[in-house]
């Protein structure tokens, strides 16, 4: 019962890390998109990008920690493994231990990313005042969406005034759900091996 429950909970871990890989894939393509449109007005129209730095910075920060879960879940995180490797060849209990144990020292770490992160991403989030009556301003109406335009004026912003500014909180929230859904897959690796996330070879 318990182990049909955790792959379970292993199932749609998989589903959402891909999910999130792919609309790291997304941001990616529009950030090409993006540098592709300013160095052709650059040297066809001497008219740049304006707010070209800010928006790689900003997608940048939503591609890695997008992307994070799937690579930790695929195993291709950058890391030196040599010995881990030799480990596993000639000694692979010890190898598989010394695997758990890194895994929970990654899943600890991760835990405090996200524990770092989430009281910023709520600030900045509130700062918009989305639902509730903001310092100074107009008070929210109760149309939805003029509601959030509004608020998104008052956002803890990134960037340079005057050329491009973007709400700080989508940002802050990539990062802890990247981190917290690399976290869950590092406990699973974890409690259940490294290989726990390892398509079954069937035939």
């Amino acid at each position: 019962m318990i182990v049909t429950g955790l792959q379970k909970i292993q199932n749609w871990v998989v589903a959402v890390a891909i999910a999130a890989n792919v609309s790291g894939a997304f941001v990616l393509l529009a950030l090409v998109a993006v540098m592709n449109v300013d160095v052709i007005s650059r040297n066809l129209f001497n008219a740049p990008f304006r707010g070209v730095v800010e928006v790689v910075i900003f997608s940048l920060a939503l591609i890695v920690f997008l992307q994070l879960p799937d690579v930790v879940r695929t195993g291709r995180l950058t890391r030196s493994d040599g010995f881990l490797g030799f480990l596993h060849h000639h000694m692979p209990k010890t190898g598989g231990a010394l695997a758990r144990f890194l895994n929970g020292i990654s899943f600890i770490f991760m835990c405090m990313i996200v524990w770092t992160v989430w009281p910023e991403f709520t600030e900045s989030f509130e700062s918009c005042h989305f639902f509730t009556q903001p310092d100074f301003g107009p008070a929210p109406t109760g149309n939805i969406w003029a509601d959030f335009k509004t608020g998104l004026l008052r956002c803890d912003y990134f960037g340079t005034p005057g050329i491009l500014q973007a709400p700080w909180w989508p940002v802050r929230l990539a990062i802890a759900f990247g981190c917290a859904l690399a976290a869950v897959i590092f406990f699973f690796k974890t409690l259940l091996g490294e290989d726990t996330f390892a398509p079954s070879k069937t035939g």
